[in-house]
């Protein structure tokens, strides 16, 4: 059948995790980042997935906030920094990270083309309002779905079902575009036709499923559909 619904997750996807800490280590307060912000983007991002990992196990949901301030303490912890104030700003940052460049032509494409377009992520409703917000992409997007409504953080079933949900599709009707490799392949093991946005060059996850397209960017995503 042909796709109808392009899906798209938002942290690493539309939107660059790396941002804040780039954005905070070229203003002069927070100096100490100048030499170690990838680490600390890296540590941030990698411990921010696990802890929604690992309460998705133990039956422990919580905000993507909450999980996204735990992992920023960590990687400061982990990196030797203490300063509030660095903390403060990174987090600051978090809610008004930039879009990569070719989202906004790749997002009003798809609109050209009929297609009916989301975001379905892990992040709360308000940081993905303010994300949306300040990318200004709001009006190339028809819907802002968010697994705060079932209690349960990707890969799990239920939250792709919130795209069923929504838009009243069938799963083979629907790309599912993501830049990790755990929910390309979760919602490949769903049904839906996937994208592995594979920014990094890095392998294929050994799991369960694999993505239907690995691509190294979005540009090429308009071709599919």
């Amino acid at each position: 059948m042909p796709i109808t619904t392009c899906v798209f997750d938002a942290y690493g996807t539309l939107f660059d995790v790396g941002a804040a800490a780039a954005q905070a280590a070229r203003e002069p307060a927070h100096a100490a980042l100048a030499n170690i912000w990838p680490t600390i983007a890296r540590d941030w991002r990698l411990k921010q997935l696990q802890y929604t990992w690992l309460r998705a196990v133990a039956g422990r949901h919580c905000d993507f906030w909450q999980v996204t301030q735990d992992g920023l303490d960590w990687a400061l912890e982990a990196n030797g920094l203490s300063n509030d104030a660095t903390r403060a700003r990174l987090l600051e940052l978090y809610w008004e990270l930039a879009a990569y460049p070719e989202v906004p032509a790749m997002l009003t494409t798809l609109k050209e083309r009929g297609m009916a377009t989301a975001i379905l992520s892990n992040g709360s409703p308000d940081m993905l309002n303010g994300a949306v917000s300040s990318a200004g992409i709001g009006d190339v997007l028809d819907a802002v779905l968010s697994v705060q409504s079932v209690g349960v953080f990707k890969p799990h079933d239920s939250v792709y079902d919130l795209v069923r949900d929504h838009f009243g599709c069938a799963r083979s009707d629907v790309l599912f575009v993501s830049s990790n490799g755990w929910d390309a392949a979760g919602a490949a093991g769903y049904g839906f036709q996937t994208v592995w946005v594979n920014r990094a060059g890095e392998p294929m996850d050994r799991l369960y499923a694999s993505p239907t397209h690995v691509m190294p960017d979005l540009t090429q995503i308009p071709e599919l559909v």
